[in-house]
């Protein structure tokens, strides 16, 4: 795993939060918090991974820059990522 991508098994989390449209609570590493609705995984024209992500316009997040995903949605799958 190099500093670009995040493990399978974090990566898994983003998917799952994105199949079910959880609410989303997210940290970045610049300490920017952004809340919102899981809609997709995508590739940039760079090949970085980005989270997409729903809260009146669509705001795109690369996987890397996640700290802390906090799921807001009741009786969800899991409740909490740390991605350091």
């Amino acid at each position: 795993m190099t500093e670009d991508t995040i493990s399978c098994e974090l990566h898994d989390f983003v998917e799952v939060a994105c199949m079910y449209h959880y609410q989303l609570k997210l940290i970045l590493k610049n300490e920017q918090m952004i809340e919102g609705t899981a809609i997709d995984i995508v590739n940039t024209p760079e090949m970085q991974e980005c989270l997409i992500i729903d809260n009146d316009s669509r705001i795109q997040i690369e996987l890397t820059q996640l700290v802390r995903m906090e799921v807001l949605t009741p009786n969800a799958k899991f409740r909490e990522v740390i991605f350091e």
